[in-house]
C-alpha cells in the first residue's frame, strides 16, 4: 500500500490554524495598544531645501492653480500644483507620530508569544506543503 501520508494532513492543517489564529490575535493586540497622534504644528526639514511649514507649501499650490486656470496647458503650474500636493502629503505623513501604550511585562510577552509563535507554526504547516 501506499505509506506517504497526504499533502493536508490533519497535523498540518491544525498547525496552520493555531498559527494563523495566533498571529492574528497577537496582532490585533498589539495594534490596539498603539496609539496614533500628529503634531502638524512642527517644522520639516526637505534635505539641501531648507525647513517648510505647512502655509508655505499653500504658496507655490496657489500659484500653480493661477496659472492653470489661466493656461491649463502651462507646465510650470502643473509642476508648481504636483509637487506642493506631494510635499503637503509627505508633511502630513511625517507628522504621525506613534506611541506604544503604558502596559506590562506579561502583556507584552503575551503579545509577542502570541505573533512570534503563531508566525512559527504557521510558517512550519507550509513548509511541509513543499513535498
Amino acid at each position: 500500500m501506499n505509506n506517504i501520508p497526504p499533502t493536508g494532513s490533519n497535523n498540518q492543517i491544525t498547525r496552520f490554524a493555531i498559527g494563523l489564529i495566533m498571529l492574528v490575535a497577537g496582532g490585533y493586540m498589539l495594534l490596539n495598544s498603539i496609539h496614533v497622534g500628529y503634531s502638524f504644528h512642527h517644522i520639516y526639514h526637505i534635505r539641501g531645501v531648507g525647513t517648510f511649514t505647512s502655509g508655505y507649501i499653500m504658496i507655490p499650490f496657489m500659484f500653480g492653480i493661477g496659472m492653470i486656470f489661466y493656461n491649463s496647458r502651462n507646465m510650470l503650474g502643473w509642476l508648481l500644483l504636483i509637487g506642493s500636493v506631494v510635499m503637503l502629503i509627505v508633511g502630513v505623513i511625517s507628522s504621525v507620530q506613534f506611541r506604544l501604550s503604558h502596559m506590562t511585562a506579561f502583556e507584552l510577552m503575551t503579545i509577542l508569544v502570541l505573533m512570534v509563535g503563531g508566525l512559527g507554526l504557521f510558517l512550519s504547516s507550509l513548509r511541509g506543503l513543499k513535498k
